[in-house]
Order: C-alpha cells, then sequence, then structure tokens
C-alpha cells in the first residue's frame, strides 16, 4: 500500500495551518506536501512538520498569489527573471523543510515559445538545484484555463527535451482523469517518469470515494507496478476533513 500525505494547503482547513500536521498524523497520514507556504516562518512549519513525526514531500514554485493570482511563470515568455526570482525563494524553502520534491507550475501560456521558454526555465532550475527533485504536472484547462501542460505528451516531451535526472512527472490522478478519461491507461503509459501521485475524486474533486476512479485498483496498480513514492490527498472535503477520510487505508482508528 503506498505512502500517504495530507495536502494541507486543502484539508483540515478549519484549523490554523501550523495545527493541521498534528490533526494529519492523528488521522494516519505519515507526510505532508503545502502547496504555497510562503506566508508561514519556514522554521515554524518545520517544527509543526517534526513535532507531528510528518515528511514534507512537496512544495509549489513559483509562489503566486493562489488566492487569484497567476499559477506560475515557467512557461510565459519575457517571465524568466521573475520565474528565476521566485525560484530561489521556493528552494530556500524546500531546503529549510526538507521537502522531496518542488513542483515547477508552468503558469498560462500557449505555442511553441512557450514551450521553448519552458524547457529553457526547467533547464536552468535543473542546473542551479541538481539535488533537487523537480516535477511537473498536467493540469486540466477546465480547472485551470489556459494552463500551458496540460497534456501528457507534451509533458514527456518536455522531460525528454530538459535531459535532466533531477526532472521528473507529477500523476495528478483527478487531473489525468478529466484530461485523458482514463486513469489507469495514462499511468502505464507515462509510470517511469512519475516522482509524484495526488489524488482526488472525480468528478467535483472531493474525496477519493466513488465516482469515475476506482482508487482500490489504482492504489493496487501503483503497488503492482513497484511505486515506491508518495500519494498526497489533494482534494476538497466536502464536509470537515476527519469526517471524509473512510478511504485513508492506513488510518489509524482509535
Amino acid at each position: 500500500m503506498p505512502r500517504f500525505a495530507a495536502n494541507l494547503t486543502m484539508l483540515f482547513t478549519e484549523l490554523p495551518m501550523l495545527e493541521r500536521f498534528a490533526a494529519a498524523a492523528d488521522a494516519g497520514f505519515t507526510g505532508a506536501e503545502i502547496l504555497f507556504p510562503y506566508d508561514i516562518a519556514a522554521r515554524d512549519l518545520s517544527r509543526a512538520a517534526i513535532s507531528a513525526g510528518l515528511q514534507m514531500v512537496l512544495i509549489n514554485t513559483p509562489p503566486p498569489n493562489w488566492a487569484g493570482g497567476p499559477r506560475g511563470f515557467a512557461a510565459l515568455p519575457g517571465g524568466e527573471d521573475r520565474f528565476r526570482h521566485d525560484f530561489e525563494r521556493a528552494l530556500r524553502f524546500a531546503e529549510a523543510l526538507r521537502a522531496r520534491h518542488i513542483h515547477v507550475m508552468a503558469g498560462a501560456a500557449e505555442g511553441p515559445q512557450a514551450e521553448a521558454t519552458f524547457i529553457a526555465n526547467l533547464a536552468w532550475a535543473a542546473e542551479r538545484a541538481p539535488q533537487a527533485s523537480l516535477t511537473i504536472e498536467p493540469i486540466n484547462r477546465t480547472d485551470m484555463p489556459g494552463y500551458f501542460l496540460a497534456d501528457y505528451d507534451l509533458a514527456l516531451r518536455v522531460i525528454e527535451a530538459v535531459g535532466a535526472p533531477g526532472l521528473g512527472l507529477q500523476f495528478d490522478a483527478y487531473h489525468a482523469q478529466m484530461i485523458t478519461g482514463d486513469v489507469l491507461a495514462t499511468w502505464a503509459r507515462v509510470a517511469d517518469r512519475v516522482r509524484h501521485v495526488q489524488i482526488a475524486g472525480c468528478p467535483g474533486r472531493h474525496e477519493p470515494e466513488a465516482g469515475q476512479i476506482d482508487y482500490p485498483a489504482f492504489f493496487a496498480r501503483l503497488d503492482r507496478d513497484g511505486y515506491g513514492g508518495w500519494v498526497s490527498a489533494e482534494y476538497t472535503p466536502r464536509r470537515q476533513t476527519e469526517a471524509g477520510l473512510g478511504w485513508l487505508p492506513r488510518r489509524q482508528h482509535p
């Protein structure tokens, strides 16, 4: 069975951020990810994670305004300076938190120039931080209109063009279902490039339970394929987080 992490930007939001770590650990998670942790001191986040016994798994970069700002700059022609500045900030946070992965968000863009910009920025980031594990993630354009990286063929082409050992694929099963309509077939095609997995129910992006994705079958497939990374719960709970955790295989019941 995979190791499960809680996305603390989306789960346990009934609590202040620093209290979410302990709540996630009590629920049975062993890891945590935060989309944009930059509004809280890294030392405070690190202490909360260590106190709860959670591994920090992933943060996003660049750090835009999640409430309505751009979703990254890595594929935006002319945004190279902003990308590099923000990547340096994300790298400092990732090192302080000992986060396993940094997700590089492409942002809204299109066309060959955007692809060339994305490749160049990723190559720069991989050279700047060869010790870091960088990920890119196809995101469906229904949820995020205009997002550059919206299909898996493009993602694989970009990873191949960059050619850096530190760059891999972030596989969000919800987005895979929205983009391709077949999570298991998509996984079979890209599994050898995957560094990190995220899950949510589809449609609706709620708890990973009944819906278009057979998660017990997906988890079994990860096991059969020898996937050794984390699986992060990145969804919007229908109600309080604790009430919707019946899907969590490793949950420790009192």
